[in-house]
């Protein structure tokens, strides 16, 4: 039996839509008997996360303390969900150094995945050094090959894209935008995927290449029907084509009769 918590499990456990749902399930896989120790305690953490989304912090932190003290993956795990406690807790200062402390932990165990995760949520917390934890984060991607890592691309990309659109850099934004395109389509989940397309979309709009966003906010209403933020996207994009069509209608010279 392995003697840590394999990811393909987590994701399975996993619906960050529903916390409360998801750590009805991780109390359920850690209770049981027949499972290592190592791993009941890696599945509390997780537990622990899912009451951080519902806002249950105090409960969390208790979760968490009463693993410690803890080594290898298990601290590296208490660091990061630690962490996100902080974050979502509107603690971003705090969340720093434990994810900090996290990425050390992970690298000094060549765990490479979780490397990334902290990185990943450095790049988050810490907004004036955001570039330079994303591309920490993609430095350790390079030479991986497992594409269950790899798919840690699509978030870094995107979010790299979301900080650089926000700062106003909307050129800029779109080339990580369709990086995590590239990465969602070769290792990304079917939602990640479809939240891929919409982002590039929103992207060219922003610069102006509305046609091209016109033709992908479409695809995806085709593919998922009543989408609220492809509906919004395909109304601003009908705005803009209003406005061309207006303006170009000015434009055209008047013949005499």
């Amino acid at each position: 039996m392995d003697e840590r918590l394999q990811q393909a499990e987590l994701d399975a456990l996993w619906r960050y839509d529903d916390p409360i749902a998801s750590a009805e399930r991780f109390a359920i896989a850690a209770s049981e008997p027949d499972r290592p120790e190592l791993v009941r305690a890696e599945l509390e953490t997780q537990r622990a996360r899912a009451l951080g989304l519902q806002g249950r912090f105090a409960e969390a932190d208790g979760l968490l303390d009463s693993l410690e003290p803890a080594l290898g993956t298990l601290a590296v795990r208490i660091l990061l969900e630690r962490g996100r406690l902080r974050n979502t807790e509107g603690r971003p200062a705090e969340a720093v150094p434990l994810f900090e402390s996290a990425l050390l932990a992970a690298r000094r165990d060549a765990d490479t995945f979780l490397a990334v995760d902290a990185a990943h949520m450095l790049a988050i917390a810490d907004p004036a050094r955001s570039e330079q934890w994303t591309e920490e984060g993609l430095v350790e991607l390079a030479g991986v090959t497992d594409p269950r890592t790899l798919r840690w691309g699509v978030a870094l990309h995107s979010n790299r894209g979301w900080a650089l659109f926000e700062a106003g850099r909307s050129h800029e934004a779109l080339g990580s935008f369709e990086a995590a395109l590239e990465a969602a389509e070769r290792y990304g989940t079917l939602d990640q995927q479809f939240a891929a397309r919409w982002s590039l979309a929103r992207s060219l709009r922003e610069v102006g290449r509305w046609q091209e966003a016109l033709d992908i906010q479409h695809r995806l209403a085709a593919e998922r029907p009543g989408e609220s933020e492809v509906a919004a996207e395909l109304a601003a994009l009908a705005e803009v084509e209003a406005h061309v069509r207006d303006a170009a209608t000015e434009a055209a010279p008047t013949i005499e009769p």
